[in-house]
């Protein structure tokens, strides 16, 4: 494979676009998806069979590619291209490879293949680095089975809630028996994490699930910023009655008053950059044709690419749901269930990734994540960086129709292993 020249003072390791990276990639995401947990469709979850039987390939595939691998405790796939200094730091590249019920092959599985290909690359190449590269499949991002996200990642920076290990599945299992029947130790997981002082930066490559670099003609993005989100179960209480015989000044309808809100949130969240809002459960409990709604359920999704900014929004929602509350003389009942804050990316690696694909012949192109992703764990404990990329279909993902091309693979992997080469040249 060709390499790039670099330009005065840096090493590029960017290679010529022969497609070489994103053909394998493709190859080996498609291979990953023969192992299923449906017949149709790609669904792998945490510590099944499929999802242990997903860890041992990705194991061997990075010992093939000149690194040691190993499967931790919560079943994390770790392999490290080590450097010649035993107490360097590590450069962790790492994504997850569960997926959601029915979802695509490139969720997750692209940024650790795209690291795979990099060290492929390297270990080639001879090259060695001042600094270990640790390539990390992390074994659960998705929270399908157990409603907890981030399990393996949370482990790795010492960020783990005990309190997991007592969620179980719709089977009654336990996260504490998967572990455990996974031949790991549940009480042993605080063993996995790493010190901030180990750790010189996290990078993660992950399609954009969106459609905004489609619309750009771009191939990849830097990702400024990851949403931070808050969730709320929502609960409206009117009186039912008569479809036929209730006037409609006198109606307490729970429904009427659901859709002024959800009409609310979207115009709402439509004021401000990287602010979105999204009503994506609504039901009418034992609702009728011919019966007044008198209890309505409904869920809130507020995101926005910095704190202050999803806050603001927050407040003026709930304010507004009393509102209509007191209007329709109807009650609510109003439920936070989940908060995450934003996490701003490094703009430190935003500037690398900018200068890889500069040198790639790309015009650099920034925006925020709307999703979470497992470099959210890392927060505060270490440097940061993601890199999008473009999602075919009109950018739809967790879908058997999420799609990208090899050569935006390529690119990708491209870039990410020039960055990987000069991280410590970039100041």
């Amino acid at each position: 494979m060709s390499l790039r020249q670099p330009p005065p003072g840096q090493v590029s390791y960017v290679a010529a676009a022969d497609g070489a990276f994103g053909t394998r990639i493709i190859a080996l995401a498609t291979q990953l998806a023969e192992w299923s947990e449906t017949p149709d469709g790609l669904t792998c979850t945490y510590l099944t069979p499929t999802h242990r039987a997903v860890a041992a390939q990705l194991r061997d595939w990075m010992e093939a590619a000149g690194m040691t691998a190993t499967i931790d405790g919560v079943g994390n796939v770790v392999g490290r291209y080590a450097a010649a200094d035993p107490a360097a730091k590590a450069l962790i590249v790492g994504s997850h490879y569960d997926t959601v019920l029915n979802g695509g092959n490139y969720d997750g599985r692209l940024g650790i293949l795209s690291g795979l290909v990099a060290i492929e690359q390297l270990n080639r190449s001879g090259l060695r680095l001042p600094f270990h590269v640790d390539v990390v499949g992390f074994a659960e991002e998705e929270g399908v089975r157990f409603s907890a996200h981030y399990i393996g990642s949370s482990a790795m920076v010492g960020r783990f809630d005990q309190r997991v290990l007592m969620r179980r599945d719709a089977n009654g299992q336990s996260v504490a028996d998967a572990i455990h029947k996974a031949g790991f130790d549940p009480d042993n997981l605080a063993s996995l994490a790493r010190r901030p002082d180990e750790m010189l930066g996290y990078l993660e490559v992950h399609i954009e699930q969106g459609p905004v670099l489609l619309q750009q003609d771009l191939p990849v993005g830097i990702v400024t910023s990851i949403a931070g989100t808050i969730r709320y179960s929502v609960t409206i209480t009117g009186v039912a009655g008569h479809a036929g015989t209730v006037p409609m000044p006198l109606r307490r309808d729970a429904a009427a008053a659901a859709a002024e809100i959800v009409l609310y949130v979207e115009k709402r969240c439509s004021t401000a950059p990287t602010l979105v809002g999204t009503v994506g459960r609504l039901a009418v409990p034992n609702g009728a044709i011919n019966v007044i709604p008198g209890r309505c359920e409904l869920s809130l999704d507020i995101r926005a690419g910095d704190n202050a900014t999803r806050d603001a929004a927050v407040a003026d929602v709930l304010a507004e749901i009393e509102r209509i509350a007191r209007r329709r003389n109807v009650a609510t009942e109003i439920k936070e269930i989940q908060r995450g804050p934003a996490v701003p990316c490094s703009p430190r690696v935003q500037a690398q990734f900018a200068a890889a694909i500069e040198r790639a012949g790309i015009r650099p192109f920034h925006l925020p994540s709307g999703a979470g992703h497992d470099a959210v764990m890392f927060d505060g404990l270490t440097d940061v960086g993601m890199l999008f990329v473009r999602c075919g279909n009109g950018g739809v993902s967790h879908s058997p129709l999420e799609t990208i091309t090899a050569a935006d693979a390529d690119l990708a992997a491209r870039v990410l292993l020039d960055t990987i080469v000069n991280f410590e040249h970039v100041p």
